[in-house]
């Protein structure tokens, strides 16, 4: 029993910490859709990221050839997955990057919501973007931890009702406090470059980001604390 919890835990946790950039690129697309809409773009979302993981694990044989040299370009050599997470990583750079502009340079809080089905359908569609370029490489992460079909197939049902039921706290924090926002969207612009580094065969050790996602947003939780305390009439 041993021999197959822990390395579906494991599995679990990994798939659960990768699925976080997913979360909050839904989360920040789904704040500029109107209310009723954002729940069902989280949805269709994190869900269609599920159906994928498991249409991928389905033709595994394929996902692995992923992984093996498909061009070379001035002695550099390019797998499928490598070209996938180059063109995943340029896109979430782009959409960060151009988040963040809108944010900081736009007139503050005076930015229009986008409303109708075409927004909806613009929103979904870089979902699923991003959805296809992270399960790929989450998928071929998974092969290398464990060989058992059915444990990958768990693990990834079990992560996206993680993803499901956290996904909607994670958007009101992330929607409730602006400095968060650029932060997420910081950690996101810090992900893209990861995914294009990798792409090129030079990997960034994943801990070093996560930590200091980690560290910045404690830092960030400090900040917040201490200017509430230091609001006239705040509780000592």
């Amino acid at each position: 029993m041993t021999e197959i919890l822990v390395p579906l835990i494991s599995l679990i946790v990994l798939e659960v910490i990768l699925g976080i950039d997913n979360i909050i690129f839904i989360s920040i697309l789904a704040d500029k859709l109107p209310d009723e809409q954002r729940n069902r773009l989280r949805f269709w979302g994190i869900g269609l990221a599920m159906v994928m993981r498991l249409m991928l694990l389905a033709v595994i044989s394929w996902i692995l050839k992923l992984d093996t040299t498909l061009i070379t370009v001035a002695g550099q050599d390019f797998s499928g997955k490598g070209i996938i997470l180059i063109l995943g990583g340029l896109f979430l750079m782009y959409k960060s990057t151009k988040e963040i502009y809108h944010k900081s340079e736009v007139a503050s809080g005076n930015a229009p919501v986008v409303k109708g089905k075409a927004s909806f359908r613009k929103m979904l569609t870089e979902v699923i973007i991003l959805d296809l370029v992270f399960s790929v490489d989450s998928i071929i992460t998974a092969v290398g931890m464990v060989n058992e079909l059915w444990v990958m197939y768990t693990a990834v049902i079990v992560t996206v009702l993680i993803m499901l039921i956290a996904s909607k706290p994670i958007s009101d924090f992330i929607r409730k406090h602006p400095s968060f926002k650029i932060l997420a969207l910081c950690f996101l612009m810090m992900i893209g470059v990861s995914l294009l580094a990798e792409g090129f065969s030079f990997e960034i050790p994943k801990g070093y980001i996560y930590f200091a996602m980690a560290f910045s947003f404690l830092v960030d939780i400090i900040q917040m604390r201490t200017v509430k305390h230091a609001e006239p009439g705040a509780k000592a």
